[in-house]
């Protein structure tokens, strides 16, 4: 496996991302095709309007699970860093700091994290810069 950093980082999912999500996005442009093709025929309009229904459901659904499963992790992933920052220093990270950019500490090893951690909370800075400012890059491959 390649060693993970800034440029390679983001989980992608080929099933996920270049199967499922362009099916599901197919499958809402058949159903409001067939919605329109059936909009003069009343026995078809009703099937047809259930199908789109459905159809957005299913996109929804698809994106429900993963923005859940994300969210649950970013939870996970505040704690274990509060735990670490808390084990490193005998204080919690700093309560100011946005989930998004201890997500994003998660990176940084023990040697970076404590002042990259101040530096992020004094600064307010974006996690796009919080993991560009890493020198030593901690792999994080459990990622969703």
């Amino acid at each position: 496996m390649e060693t993970q950093n800034y440029a390679n980082h983001r989980q992608f999912v080929p099933m996920y991302h270049r199967v499922l999500i362009p099916i599901l996005g197919l499958t809402v442009i058949g159903s409001v095709v067939n919605l329109v093709l059936s909009w003069g025929d009343h026995q078809r309009l009703y099937s047809a309007s259930l199908i789109v229904v459905l159809a957005i459901c299913s996109i929804l659904l698809a994106l429900f699970c993963r923005v859940f499963a994300l969210k649950a992790q970013d939870r996970a992933i505040r704690a274990e860093e509060n735990l670490r920052h808390f084990a490193l220093t005998g204080k919690l990270l700093d309560p100011g700091l946005h989930t998004r950019q201890v997500v994003a500490l998660r990176f940084a090893p023990d040697a970076e994290f404590v002042a990259l951690a101040r530096r992020a909370a004094d600064e307010n800075l974006k996690p796009d810069a919080i993991k560009r400012s890493i020198k030593q890059w901690r792999a994080d491959s459990y990622r969703v």
